[in-house]
């Protein structure tokens, strides 16, 4: 037979084990010409103005490239390892070292390059679609247009004939390093079976649930009032870090088997036929995989955790715009103001004005604080943004008396205050002292008078004015207006905003829209989301993809079992029911570990983010385990073949 036909022979042989590797491959390649492709697009460089897409798009494609290669190295691995026998046989009859590394590497070529070929016309096919995506979750008004970059496929050609090319080295290392004596026993070599669990793999399981359950406890205090310097913030979040990490590869090593174990103490040995199959195959297998087994879960829950912190800010926008500005659109000058309520009046927009004066006051607010974290701006002898409850509907307190508002999330994680204490408001020559009665989020006047991270207190109307005929001419020579615009009909607020942008304002003084602080946090946030989106996907996949091939390593070894079985008298449904009950372990652990990491990691911090928790956060968490749950369902299947073929 001469090689080349050994060769399309080989291919027919193991397109079955390769089909869902070159599918992966050329979603690898689709996703990444696609992102090559976004950097080069006219469409994409027209909007550098609102968003660094480019720079955005290139960093992650590094990192894109890096996923690539690792699943590609990792399942070429699993593959060249599950044909040793192969290689054995064709050593025994002649042929050397470096014709079967080349018919190998013949076969890579054709499977690879091919894959890459149909990857990259998969990838121009939807290059468009991507863009629009991207525009829309920018809010960028720009046109998509289907563009093929040649800058884009010579990229995508160097990067993946590199990964190639290190392949092919791996490879060689392999052959030239393996005897054959060796190489028929690598395949049975490759999964380390630990039949009997030790006292210090009790201990060191024992640890790992420990260490995990000890950086969940210390990120639950991350920012509740525990941890109050920079320093020391930097310190707990490594320490979560390395507790986590270690804990989660001491959890696969010995926890899960602990667990296991105490399951079949508890029926005394005695295990049925889904039991055997299920529970001691993991137990058997378990210790083996617990690094590949750690670090998808740790990627996991670092990709649902960033994706979801990403969603929540987008997700929430509108209403940390609507908290930052209570108005529609706000401006300082009268003047300003004038010629902006004159262009929407020639313009036919109905619409209603809000004035408040707001003047800066020192003040001493140490009896008030019961925890004032130094991460955050202090309060003590600091500066705040006043305003008189004449301003206000709903508030209307004493002369003796201070209420506090514009307290998001962030604010009062970081600082706490007393139910009662005594606020001294200090002007150029007087103390005057008031007690504070309350805090609320609710915002009045634009944050960019409280300089956007301490609250506005608010005082009744003579205090007000007794502090503003003393200002403090090193702070404020003079009180500052807040004048809000209102547009009624809020379908006439895309017009507003247009005119708003027409009126020639004061260069010196502020204006601000609410639509397009939510736009532009919509552009940074959107990118940020898209491209975190991705690359989740792109790690969901090949992650998936390593599970799956390892299934299917695993099913060649027991298929002998799975045949004493069927002669036993159990029938495909029996075996069948316990390979489900073992996908379930071995793509559920690492998927609910992976989740309930993101969840603590999140939980953390998820105030400094947006508004919203629960919502984003479990849309992200639905679409990937549904996304995950596919590669369970495809190792089922493969499993249901190689039972029908053991008998």
């Amino acid at each position: 037979m001469r090689i080349n036909q050994l060769i399309l022979q080989n291919l027919k042989a193991n397109i079955k084990h390769y089909y869902l590797y070159v599918l992966a491959l050329m979603f690898s390649v689709a996703l990444y010409f696609a992102f090559v492709t976004l950097q080069y697009d006219p469409a994409l460089d027209a909007t550098k103005g609102s968003i660094k897409g480019a720079a955005a798009l290139k960093s992650a494609s590094v990192l894109l490239i890096a996923i690539v290669a690792i699943f590609n190295l990792y399942a070429n691995n699993i593959f060249v390892k599950r044909r040793s026998k192969e290689i054995g046989l064709l050593q025994l009859i002649g042929m050397t070292k470096g014709k079967i590394f080349r018919i190998l590497s013949t076969e890579n070529f054709i499977l690879y390059f091919g894959s890459l070929v149909v990857g990259t016309f998969i990838g121009f096919s939807v290059s468009k679609l991507i863009l629009m995506v991207l525009l829309q979750i920018t809010g960028v008004k720009a046109d998509a247009t289907l563009h093929f970059s040649v800058q884009a496929f010579i990229q995508t050609i160097v990067v993946f004939s590199a990964v190639y090319l290190l392949i092919l080295l791996v490879n060689y290392l392999f052959i030239q390093r393996q005897t054959i004596l060796s190489l028929f026993h690598v395949a049975t070599s490759t999964q380390a079976k630990v039949k009997q669990m030790s006292k210090a793999e009790a201990i060191l399981g024992f640890i790992g649930l420990c260490l995990v359950l000890l950086g969940y406890y210390v990120s639950s205090k991350l920012f509740s009032g525990s941890i109050m310097t920079a320093p020391a913030l930097l310190s707990s979040m490594l320490f979560i870090l390395a507790s986590v990490i270690i804990g989660t590869y001491l959890f696969y090593k010995g926890s899960v088997r602990l667990i296991l174990n105490g399951i079949r103490k508890r029926k005394n040995g005695y295990l049925n036929v889904q039991e055997v199959l299920s529970l001691a195959s993991i137990m058997y297998r378990m210790k083996s995989n617990a690094l590949l087994l750690m670090v998808i879960t740790t990627v996991s829950a670092l990709a649902i955790g960033l994706l979801s912190l990403s969603y929540i800010t987008y997700y929430s926008v509108e209403k940390t715009a609507e908290r930052n500005l209570p108005a529609h659109f706000a401006v300082t000058e009268r003047q300003d103001a004038e010629r902006f309520t004159k262009a929407l009046d020639a313009g036919g927009i109905k619409h209603r004005e809000t004035t408040i004066e707001v003047i800066q006051i020192k003040g001493d607010f140490s009896q008030v604080l019961d925890m004032r974290n130094e991460l955050y701006m202090s309060l003590d002898a600091g500066q705040m943004a006043v305003i008189s409850d004449a301003a206000t509907e709903s508030i209307d307190v004493t002369a003796d008396q201070t209420f506090f508002t514009g307290a998001n999330d962030e604010m009062q994680k970081f600082l706490r205050f007393k139910p009662k204490g005594l606020v001294q408001l200090s002007t150029q020559n007087t103390v005057i002292p008031l007690t504070y009665s309350g805090i609320e989020e609710q915002s009045y006047i634009s944050r960019r008078f409280s300089m956007g991270n301490l609250p506005v207190a608010v005082v009744d109307d003579s205090v007000f004015q007794r502090l503003k005929q003393d200002l403090d001419p090193r702070i404020q020579g003079k009180s500052s207006l807040y004048l809000g615009i209102d547009i009624v009909n809020e379908k006439e607020r895309e017009k507003a905003n247009q005119l708003f942008h027409e009126v020639e304002f004061d260069e010196q003084a502020s204006h601000e829209s609410r639509q397009d602080m939510a736009s532009e946090a919509k552009n940074r946030m959107g990118l940020m989301m898209f491209i975190v989106g991705f690359l989740g996907l792109t790690f969901l996949i090949t992650s998936g993809c390593i599970l799956y091939f390892k299934q299917m390593d695993e099913s060649e070894d027991e298929k002998s079992s799975y045949t004493i079985l069927r002669k036993l008298g159990f029938t495909q449904a029996d075996l069948l029911n316990g390979i489900k009950v073992k996908q379930l372990f071995n793509f559920g652990i690492p998927l609910v570990v992976g989740l309930v990491h993101s969840y603590f990691a999140i939980q953390s911090g998820w105030f400094l983010f947006g508004t919203e928790l629960w919502t984003p956060m479990m849309i992200v968490m639905g679409l990937y385990t549904a996304l995950y749950s596919v590669f369970g369902v495809l190792s089922v299947q493969h499993y249901r073949k190689v039972i029908k073929r053991a008998l």
